[in-house]
């Protein structure tokens, strides 16, 4: 048995996520590859900011299917880690500006 709940072999699986729904499955796929493909921004930009995002939302699957893409476009390692980095400074961002509420609360009791 695994210890593992995310196995890189179900990777191989992910073309068949219309299985019980193939006209979603397929306007999914026909819109992630529109928006994951050469366009105005290339590839490689793109993949990197694929890369930051599954690392920011910690989906296994992305991660190992991202860095492996970034790899075989020649990205460095240095590259995607630079990218993770801005992604990790985009989510603490995020939380701290979510503190907007909290603050917004404590004002609204200080009164």
């Amino acid at each position: 048995m695994s210890n593992c709940y995310y196995e890189q072999k179900d990777l191989t699986d992910f073309p068949n996520i219309g299985e019980y729904a193939p006209e979603a499955g397929e306007k999914f796929f026909d819109y992630y590859t529109t928006a994951t493909s050469e366009g105005v921004l290339p590839e490689k930009t793109k993949a990197l900011i694929a890369m930051a995002v599954a690392t920011t939302q910690k989906c296994p699957y992305c991660i190992d299917a991202y860095t492996n893409k970034c790899l075989s476009l020649g990205i460095s390692k240095e590259e995607m880690m630079e990218a993770v980095q801005v992604g990790a400074a985009m989510m603490a961002g995020i939380t701290l500006a979510q503190s907007t509420q909290m603050r917004k609360i404590i004002k609204k009791k200080d009164l």
